[in-house]
């Protein structure tokens, strides 16, 4: 599917649909959704319907934070979280860091292929539930 996606800077108009993909992904961040549009927020589209998003902000001169990455089910385990990392990290050098809950073994798996690594747990990092973040770290070539 990743060649049949559209990935672009969101926009305003986008927040109902980053709203709802954030709804039914609820391992997930949980951020305001238009608190995204004041960092680097992209969404992926696919046959018209929005299929994901991807928030990240600078947080230094060669160090990134993913703030979320976010995949419609009805999407999932087509490419779609790929294409939309892979995006942010293409001509990336420096430092890349997420948090992402220990229960995710999908997401976790997906940030390792791309060659993240675990570097700390923050104890019960998230609420609803309550869980760990695994805190993960990339680092360009």
């Amino acid at each position: 599917m990743s060649g049949d996606l559209e990935i672009r800077a969101a926009r305003l108009e986008d927040l109902p649909e980053i709203a709802r993909i954030q709804a039914a992904s609820p391992e997930a961040a949980a951020w305001t959704p238009a608190g995204y549009l004041e960092y680097d927020c992209r969404i992926a589209w696919a046959g018209g319907l929005a299929a994901g998003f991807v928030a990240v902000r600078s947080v230094g001169e060669e160090e990134m934070e993913i703030l979320n990455l976010a995949v419609d089910p009805a999407h999932r385990r087509r490419g779609v979280a790929t294409a939309l990392l892979g995006k942010v990290l293409k001509g990336w050098h420096g430092t890349v860091f997420l948090e992402v809950r220990a229960s995710n073994r999908a997401a976790r798996a997906l940030y390792r292929k791309f060659g993240f690594r675990e570097s700390a747990i923050r104890r019960m990092y998230y609420s609803d539930p309550q869980e760990d973040g695994i805190v993960m770290r990339w680092q360009s070539c």
